[in-house]
């Protein structure tokens, strides 16, 4: 399978079963319960609500191979949008075929639609598929940062 075989698309209500089990998959590669139900719901929240963008890459077979999730977000010291790559997860099956660039590559095209001034993601330390795939797309480590964290949960 080649990248030109796969079609980089926004998400649509009848591919939430099938996104559910994705998305699914990779919340538990981030330790978390699974929860297919619950993850259909809150994905369908997201698209009917607006409060996302999320596009997904299938083959001909029309098999969602993996997806990415952006959020809206505005900068006040820059005074424009921007996007936080908040989730992105290609099926274990299918890596290495270029289905991450392709989705990174969707999220770029709505950065710059979207007249934003770019986007942004956070991943684990431990994430070696990320932190080597992410510099590759043209995104840069931010070194002077750090990264503060306040949850009830």
């Amino acid at each position: 399978m080649k990248a030109k075989e796969m079609n980089y698309r926004k998400a649509q209500n009848k591919d939430m079963n099938m996104l559910a089990e994705l998305f699914d998959t990779y919340r538990v590669f981030y330790r978390k319960v699974s929860d297919v139900e619950g993850a259909k719901g809150f994905l369908v929240d997201r698209i009917s609500n607006n409060d996302s963008e999320i596009f997904v890459a299938e083959n001909r077979e029309n098999q969602l191979l993996g997806f990415v999730q952006l959020y809206p977000l505005f900068s006040s010291t820059r005074m424009e949008k921007l996007w936080l790559l908040n989730d992105l997860f290609v099926d274990p099956e299918f890596r290495g075929k270029g289905v991450s660039i392709g989705l990174i590559s969707k999220a770029k095209e709505l950065v710059e639609q979207s007249n934003a001034c770019g986007m942004f993601l956070e991943t684990e330390k431990s994430n070696l598929i990320g932190n080597n795939l992410y510099p590759k797309t043209g995104f840069t480590l931010n070194k002077d940062s750090n990264f503060y964290e306040w949850s009830m949960k």
